[in-house]
C-alpha cells in the first residue's frame, strides 16, 4: 500500500471512529456493536503501526472516549483516565503476556502475578474525597477531561467512608444497570424513548440534570481502580482493591450480582500461573447468561504495582492490563423481511425482520444490515437462513448467510431509491456507504431534529424553544414544519395552561419568535439544516448571492442548469460536495413549497456589504500564482472585505484575476475568456484607491 492510499484510509477510518466515539461516550446511542467499533480500531492501529508518520496527536489511537457534554461543568483529570487494548483471542493473551516480560526484562519462566476481574459494560466515573467524604464526581469524557456529576453519583457511592482512609482519595469505577432494572424502566417509557440497552440507560440516567431521577433508575456501581492518593494503598493490586473495599466501596470481592443483595461472589481473581487467568475468563464465559448484568470480557492487569509503574502507558492504554473480549454469541433463523428505518439525519438503514430466536439469552426479532453494500457482500435475500450475532450486546447483526438452504424464489435485494417515510428522493452520495432522505424539511423521521437545529442559537436563536420545547410541541401536533413555528400563537392558550407554562413565559416565547422573523440571509441559510452546508459554507453562499431572491433563484434552477451548478462550483470554497448537496436538496418541490411559507413569514436581511463603495465591491476576483507580499488566504480576506467575491476558477463572469509568480491555467483561462489581468501591485493600488 502506498503513504497516499493510505493517509486516505487513515483520514476515512478517523471520521468514522470520532463520529461513532461522539455517539457512543456522548448521546448514549450507539449505531454499531462493539465488535466493528474493535475491527475499525485495530484497523488504525495496523495502519500506524506501518506507516507512522500518520499518527497524530488527535488521532483516535491516542485518544479515550469523545469531548464531554457542554451540559454539566468540565472537570480535567488529575490523572488522566485510560481506556484498555483488547485481545480478542487467547494467542492476543498470550502475546500480551510476552511483551510484559520483554519490557521488564524477565525470563519466560519467571512468574508474574495478574489479576482478573470482570469487563463490566457501563459508564466509567471518577469520585475524590477528601477526609473521607465524597467532595467530586466526574464521568470519563475524553480521559483527559470529563463532567461534573457529583450531584448524580452521591446517590449511588458512599457519601462518607470507614476504615483508615488515606486524607485524599480518588476512585474509579464503572456505573451500571442490571437487567431488571432496564427492563422496568423502559416499560415507563414511550416507544420513542426507550433505551436501546442497559449501557445506554445507565449513561443516560447519571447524565441526569435532576438527581432525583437519577437516584429513581436503580443505579449500580463497582470500584476497580484509583487515581491520585495522599499516600499508597497497597504494593499490589490484589491488595488495593481490598483496601477500598474496606473503606466502604462495592468491589469484585462483594460484587452483588442479584438486585435483592442475597447472593454474593467474588468476581476477582489472583492468578499465579497464565492458565489460571484464563481459566477464570473460562469460567466467567459460561456463568455470563447468568449474570444480572451486561458484561462483555475479562480484564487483565499485572499485580505488582512497581511492574505497572515501570510498564507505563501507550497511547491511550496502559501496558500492564488488557481487556480479554467475549467472542460474539450466534444462532440460526430465518430473515423474514427487509425493512429500512430512516434515521434523525435521513440516513436509510436496512433492518432485517427476523423469525425470533434467542442469543445469549435474549430474544431476537430484528438485526441491523447496516447499509446497501452490506446486503450485497453478502447477498442477503428474503428468505435465507442466517446466523445472527449479538457482539459486544449492542445491536444484533447477520453475519452470514447459509446458501444451501436458499429458497428457489428468493431474489437479490434492491435498495429503494425513495424515502419510505416521506416519498422524497433518497441519494447515496460520492464516497458514502448510506442512502439519505433529501426532504430534510418535511420528513417526519427528520423533522424533529432539524427543528432543534433551524430554532438553535447560531441559527435562528429563539430563546424559549429549546430540544424538550420542540419536542413537546412536535407530539402536541403544533408544529410539524419549521414555517409552523411562526404559527404558535394560534396554540397561546395552550400553551400557557402546560406544566411548567404560564402567562410570563409564553409571551417570552412569543416575543422571541417575532424577534426571529428578522434573520440574516447567512444564519437563514444555515438554520435549513442542509447537508455540509454549515455556517462558513452559508457565510459564503450569503456573500455571494448577496439577497434572498437571488439566492433562491439559483437554487431552484441547480438541477435544470450545468451553468448554473458551474457557477456555484467556481466559488471559492464551495466544492462540487457542497453543490451536489443542494441540488439535491432544492430539486424536492416540497422543500422548495417549505421555503415559499418561510419567506411569507421572515424578513430576509440581504448580506452585508463592507466597503461597499469600494472600487472592487460586488466584482468578482479570481487569484492565481505565488503572492510576494500578501498570503493566499490575506490576500482572498481583504478582497472580502471590500465587498469583492472570490472564485476559485475563471469564468465570462470573473472581473479581475489577479496573477503573481508561476501563474498557470488561471492565467490562460483568462486571456481566452478577455478576463482583466491585474499583477499583485496593481491590484494593491487598485483596492486603495490609488
Amino acid at each position: 500500500m502506498k503513504l497516499s492510499e493510505a493517509r486516505a484510509e487513515w483520514q476515512k477510518l478517523a471520521d468514522q471512529i470520532r463520529h461513532h466515539d461522539k455517539l457512543y461516550y456522548q448521546k448514549d446511542a450507539p449505531e454499531i456493536t462493539d465488535a466493528e467499533y474493535d475491527v475499525l480500531r485495530r484497523r488504525l492501529e495496523a495502519l500506524e503501526k506501518q506507516f507512522p508518520e500518520l499518527q497524530t496527536p488527535d488521532s483516535p489511537t491516542q485518544k479515550v472516549g469523545a469531548p464531554p457534554l457542554e451540559t454539566f461543568a468540565k472537570v480535567r483529570h488529575k490523572v488522566p483516565m485510560l481506556s484498555l487494548n483488547n485481545a480478542m483471542s487467547e494467542e492476543e493473551v498470550r502475546e500480551w503476556d510476552e511483551r510484559v516480560r520483554r519490557f521488564l526484562g524477565l525470563p519466560a519462566d519467571e512468574t508474574i502475578e495478574y489479576v482478573s476481574e470482570l469487563k463490566v459494560d457501563g459508564l466509567s466515573f471518577s469520585a475524590h474525597y477528601k477526609n473521607g467524604k465524597l467532595v467530586q464526581g466526574v464521568t470519563r469524557g475524553d480521559g483527559e477531561v470529563g463532567e461534573n456529576v457529583t450531584a448524580n453519583l452521591a446517590t449511588i457511592l458512599p457519601i462518607e467512608l470507614k476504615g483508615d482512609y488515606p486524607s485524599l482519595l480518588e476512585v474509579r469505577g464503572e456505573v451500571y444497570m442490571t437487567h431488571e432494572a432496564f427492563r422496568k424502566l423502559n416499560e415507563s417509557r414511550e416507544e420513542n424513548e426507550k433505551f436501546a440497552n442497559p449501557r445506554n440507560a445507565a449513561a443516560g440516567s447519571l447524565r441526569q440534570l435532576d438527581p432525583n431521577i437519577t437516584k429513581e433508575r436503580n443505579l449500580h456501581y463497582c470500584v476497580y481502580a484509583w487515581g491520585k492518593t495522599s499516600e499508597p494503598l497497597a504494593d499490589t493490586q490484589y491488595r488495593a482493591i481490598w483496601k477500598l473495599k474496606d473503606f466502604g466501596f462495592i468491589t469484585f470481592f462483594q460484587f452483588e450480582e442479584k438486585e435483592s443483595g442475597t447472593k454474593q461472589r467474588q468476581y476477582i481473581y489472583l492468578a499465579s500461573r497464565f492458565e489460571e487467568m484464563l481459566e477464570f475468563y473460562k469460567i466467567i464465559a459460561e456463568q455470563r447468561s447468568q449474570l444480572s448484568l451486561d458484561i462483555d470480557g475479562v480484564v487483565y492487569k499485572v499485580n505488582n504495582l512497581e511492574y505497572q509503574h515501570r510498564l507505563g502507558t501507550v497511547g491511550r492504554a496502559p501496558r500492564w492490563a488488557i481487556a480479554h473480549k467475549f467472542p460474539a454469541e450466534k444462532a440460526i433463523t430465518i430473515l423474514e423481511g427487509i425493512d429500512i428505518q430512516v434515521g434523525r439525519t435521513g440516513a436509510l438503514t436496512p433492518v432485517a425482520r427476523l423469525k425470533p430466536i434467542t442469543v445469549g439469552g435474549v430474544v431476537v426479532s430484528n438485526a441491523t444490515l447496516h447499509n446497501e453494500d452490506e446486503i450485497a457482500r453478502k447477498d442477503v435475500r428474503v428468505g435465507d437462513t442466517v446466523v445472527v450475532q449479538r457482539a459486544g450486546d449492542v445491536i444484533p447483526q447477520i453475519v452470514e448467510v447459509d446458501v444451501s438452504k436458499r429458497p428457489a424464489q428468493a431474489q437479490p435485494y434492491h435498495f429503494p431509491d425513495h424515502c419510505p417515510v416521506c416519498g422524497s428522493l433518497a441519494v447515496r452520495e460520492e464516497g458514502e456507504v448510506a442512502w439519505r432522505c433529501t426532504g430534510g424539511l418535511i420528513c417526519e423521521a427528520q423533522v424533529v431534529e432539524r427543528l432543534k437545529h433551524f430554532v438553535s442559537r447560531n441559527a435562528l436563536n429563539i430563546d424559549g424553544m429549546g430540544e424538550k420545547q420542540i419536542e413537546l410541541f412536535w407530539k402536541k401536533g403544533w408544529i410539524k414544519s419549521v414555517a409552523d413555528i411562526f404559527q404558535l400563537k394560534k396554540h397561546i392558550d395552550e400553551i400557557r395552561e402546560l406544566e411548567g407554562w404560564g402567562e410570563r413565559s409564553a409571551k417570552n416565547l412569543l416575543d422571541a419568535i417575532e424577534r426571529a422573523r428578522e434573520v440574516k440571509l447567512e444564519k437563514f441559510i444555515f438554520a435549513l439544516g442542509i447537508r455540509h452546508i454549515g455556517e462558513i459554507t452559508a457565510k459564503l453562499l450569503a456573500r455571494h448571492f448577496q439577497s434572498y431572491e437571488h439566492w433562491i433563484e439559483a437554487m431552484s434552477a441547480l438541477h435544470q442548469s450545468e451553468d448554473t451548478r458551474v457557477a456555484l462550483d467556481s466559488i471559492d470554497g464551495i466544492g462540487e460536495t457542497v453543490v451536489e448537496s443542494l441540488t439535491n436538496f432544492f430539486s424536492e418541490s416540497h422543500n422548495l413549497e417549505v421555503m415559499h411559507q418561510l419567506r411569507q413569514q421572515l424578513r430576509i436581511a440581504d448580506a452585508e456589504i463592507v466597503a461597499a463603495d469600494s472600487p472592487v465591491s460586488g466584482k468578482t476576483v479570481v487569484f492565481t500564482g505565488s503572492l510576494a507580499k500578501l498570503t493566499r488566504s490575506e490576500a482572498k480576506a481583504r478582497a472580502e472585505a471590500l465587498g469583492a467575491k472570490v472564485a476559485s476558477s475563471v469564468s465570462a463572469k470573473t472581473d479581475y484575476v489577479v496573477a503573481g509568480e508561476d501563474a498557470g491555467s488561471k492565467l490562460k483561462a483568462a486571456k481566452e475568456l478577455g478576463v482583466r489581468i491585474v499583477l499583485e501591485d496593481e491590484w494593491l493600488d487598485l483596492i486603495k484607491g490609488k
